[in-house]
């Protein structure tokens, strides 16, 4: 009898087990919800290894840890006065956090096993461009610039290690690429393998392809994506999965889905999460674990005090 009970309790135990860990992997048990410190004034967030999160801080560069799981976290690298974090992207080969530095020109990378700086690069002069978002492939990690029409390249060792300070290129866009005034070039995503690119212009509101691989004389050749008359007008962090585009319309308060053909040529809007449903408040960037999305609200219509409040909304893909 004892066998039987013993063998029954860790029957139980077991169950328990499977049905938590099922909770977990569904997002049930993960808040929809979750604060980041006072006064934080984040735009950028990427998920991590795990469950873990980051956001970074246009106050003063300062980045936030967090965990999707919990909702907790703490401010994993301290601000510096004159430092701004825009757009974020993570490594999982080397657990390396690339930053954009906005209007200072930069890009910084940062190792988030030790809280780091493993790497520097004044792409820019100061005040002449708006380095805005960063997206790492096997080869490369690229940043656009809202300010011209161009996207810096920052060459990668295969196995993820950086060059030196003075390695990267800046890549001029041609093909159906228009430079307006305003905010252009923003959000950027790749496929799996690398070999393309999705860009976001903003002013314009079109998402353009564009074929990494095929660099000529510093120029890549940009390719208008047709959205089929839709636009994606405010488009600021892109999210591609798949063949899933999610484009964040920030000053819209709305999240917009479009699923791209095969050959990135052209994508049809089959989905729309917008204030109705979520708590967005100017939403900027997103990021996604599992089966679900996390934005990260800016507030930029709110006047920024070292008590404002700010967040990260949780959003069902549907």
């Amino acid at each position: 009898m004892k066998k039987v009970k013993t063998s029954l309790l860790l029957f139980v135990v077991l169950v328990l087990a499977l049905s938590t860990t099922a909770a977990f992997a569904h997002g049930k048990s993960f808040p929809e919800k979750f604060s980041l410190p006072d006064g934080f004034r984040p735009e950028g967030i990427v998920s991590g290894y795990g469950t873990d999160f980051y956001a970074g801080s246009l106050a003063n560069g300062a980045i936030y840890k967090g965990d999707f799981r919990t909702g907790l976290g703490e401010v994993m690298i301290s601000g510096v006065d004159g430092k701004i974090a825009v757009g974020l992207a993570f490594d999982e080969r080397t657990g390396y956090l690339f930053i954009s530095g906005g209007p200072t020109g930069t890009a910084s990378v940062y190792d988030t096993r030790t809280g780091e700086q493993v790497g520097h690069f004044q792409m820019a002069a100061p005040g002449t461009s708006f380095i805005n978002d960063v997206v790492v492939t096997q080869s490369a990690a690229y940043f656009t610039d809202s300010s011209n029409a161009r996207l810096f390249k920052l060459p990668l060792q295969p196995t993820g290690e950086l060059p030196d300070s003075s390695t990267f290129e800046a890549l001029s866009l041609s093909g159906d690429w228009e430079q307006v005034a305003g905010f252009n070039a923003n959000g950027i995503d790749a496929t799996p393998d690398g070999k393309m690119l999705v860009v976001v212009n903003s002013t314009l509101g079109s998402l353009y392809s564009i074929d990494a691989y095929n660099e000529m004389d510093s120029t890549l050749e940009a390719k208008l994506i047709d959205l089929g008359g839709d636009s994606v007008s405010n488009g600021d962090g892109i999210l591609l999965d798949g063949k899933t585009i999610y484009v964040v319309r920030n000053f819209l308060n709305q999240i917009d889905a479009f699923k791209l053909s095969p050959d990135l040529s052209s994508g049809k809007l089959v989905d729309s999460f917008t204030e109705d449903e979520y708590d967005f408040d100017i939403p900027t960037t997103v990021t996604e674990f599992g089966s679900r999305l996390y934005a990260v609200n800016a507030r930029f219509t709110t006047p920024p005090a070292p008590n404002t409040l700010y967040d990260v909304v949780q959003v069902s893909k549907h």
